[in-house]
């Protein structure tokens, strides 16, 4: 029976040093984002090291806009890291495109041992000797240059042929105990040798990541189960690397689920809206929110909660207790999660994220101080109300236009005598001379649920499509005392002359 190897490292506590390494590709993905949180939260469960490292030797789709987007996408997630990009440390440079020396170097000494060797064979070539030797076509390589002399190698780059380099892998199975799924055993001839370095001299990505790994002495490789393929690879790898004296243990692995779309058994596609974490910031996620429900992706605070700060979520993060099966992402339950955050917001901190999305909507540009003054004074009217800070200008921007419009569905829910109801709240109003929420429902009160007889849900529906153009509104009196008198009176005059036509 095959086990782990026996250098896998015991790192715990302090020692652990965990990596998140994307490639700068296209925008940030909330499943990409998650393997950050996890990591970042393992790290600082375990007041461990997280290092952050750019894998950017595809030239043709790495950008220095995406590097900047993943950037902005950690620093407003509030993920931070010890060592890697933008912070420095002792391992760096931390860009793959900054370490062609260094992999050279370690190409050297795996030569030097044995652990790899020149491959001359090209596709056509297996692909023939395989079908001689009864071989299915998809097993692909079949180790066939392990074995060729200095002469044969000679008469082949006589050819003008450059060779590949292919790691040696063991012939005998492979395993390790995942930290999310158990034991994993990979059996021998499961997989062939395997190219390191193109015969242009370029290392491959299955070479330098785990390199990588290695020189910046990564104890646990936390990603996702899609990678987990490439676990076979990487241990027949550091194998060679610690036979080869430049690392001196192997890592802990864990493969975290995939996240689902929201219909169907598929893994959340870059182009469903779900996936892109800045649409979910301008639709109005804030960071605590979006990153409490990230952590739900596969992980679980408890039974029956769902709610919890960014220090209970580290305080109770194992990586260990992530379940192994296929996350969903719950749109709705999401934004549920983000209004609980909303609603635990201090009073002034929810009014200062909300000046922005007043603005992107068009409420103002370059807010003057009584605009401000109304947009704290309002913010705490619609706290309780919204679970996207996306939702708050449609609910507050009846209070910075001088043309309200009336939504359609609004105008059809009042009932017929609608305009006799606004002539009623006008009489009411007109006396009130302290403008205040207490005066205004006593004046209101009066007038429609005992003079008019009206059961009060009928009773303020309109006056409250007057004073905001909406069915659901901030509270009505509020929102009038905010609009002050004689606009409150001019707009129930208003909605009361627009309904008699």
């Amino acid at each position: 029976m095959a086990t782990p190897h026996p250098l896998t490292t015991t790192a715990t506590g302090s020692d652990v040093r965990v990596r998140f390494c994307p490639s700068p590709t296209g925008l940030p993905h909330v499943g990409l984002v998650r393997t950050a949180l996890f990591n970042w939260a393992y790290a600082r469960h375990n007041g461990g090291k997280l290092v952050f490292r750019i894998e950017d030797t595809d030239a043709a789709r790495d950008s220095e806009e995406s590097y900047q987007q993943l950037l902005d996408a950690l620093r407003w997630m509030r993920i931070d890291w010890d060592e890697g990009v933008e912070v420095g440390g002792p391992h760096g440079p931390y860009r793959q495109s900054e370490r062609h020396d260094i992999y050279r170097g370690v190409i050297d000494k795996l030569l030097a041992s044995g652990a790899i060797y020149e491959s001359f064979s090209n596709a056509e070539e297996i692909d023939a000797r395989n079908e001689a030797n009864g071989r299915a076509k998809q097993l692909g390589y079949d180790n066939y240059d392990r074995d060729l002399t200095d002469e044969q190698k000679a008469a082949l780059r006589a050819e003008g042929r450059q060779p590949a380099l292919r790691l040696r892998v063991p012939d005998e199975d492979l395993t390790y105990v995942d930290l999310i799924r158990g034991e994993v055993t990979f059996p021998a001839g499961s997989f062939p040798d395997f190219v390191v370095v193109r015969p242009n001299g370029i290392p491959l990505y299955t070479f330098v990541n785990p390199v990588d790994d290695a020189l910046m002495g990564v104890t646990h490789v936390l990603r996702g189960e899609d990678l987990m393929p490439s676990t076979a690879r990487q241990l027949a790898l550091y194998a060679a690397l610690i036979d080869a004296g430049v690392t001196t243990f192997v890592p802990r692995f864990a493969h975290m689920p995939l996240v689902l779309g929201e219909t169907g058994n598929k893994k959340l596609s870059k182009r469903d809206p779900q996936a892109d974490l800045f649409l979910h910031r301008d639709r109005g996620f804030i960071h605590e929110g979006l990153l409490n429900y990230l952590a739900l992706l596969g992980w679980s605070i408890g039974p029956d909660r769902d709610v919890f700060s960014l220090d209970e979520f580290i305080a109770a993060f194992d990586i260990e207790n992530v379940n192994p099966n296929p996350a969903r992402f719950d749109q709705k339950k999401a934004e549920s999660i983000n209004g609980d955050h909303i609603r635990m917001l201090g009073e002034k901190d929810f009014a200062e994220r909300t000046v922005p999305y007043l603005a992107a909507a068009g409420l103002f540009d370059e807010p003057t101080h009584e605009q401000l003054v109304l947009a704290f004074r309002v913010a705490p009217l619609v706290q309780e109300r919204v679970q996207l800070l996306g939702d708050v200008p449609g609910m507050v921007g009846f209070l910075f236009t001088e043309n309200l419009s009336y939504d359609a569905d609004a105008l059809k829910g009042l009932p017929a005598n609608a305009a006799d109801v606004l002539d009623a709240c006008v009489a009411a109003l007109q006396p009130v001379e302290e403008f205040v929420p207490e005066k205004i429902q006593d004046a209101l009160s009066a007038a429609l649920v005992e003079k008019l007889e009206l059961k009060p849900r009928v009773a303020y529906g309109p006056p409250r499509v007057a004073i905001t153009g909406r069915r659901v509104s901030p509270p009505l009196f509020e929102s009038m005392e905010l609009l002050g008198k004689e606009e409150s009176l001019a707009r129930l005059n208003a909605l009361a002359a627009h309904l008699r036509g």
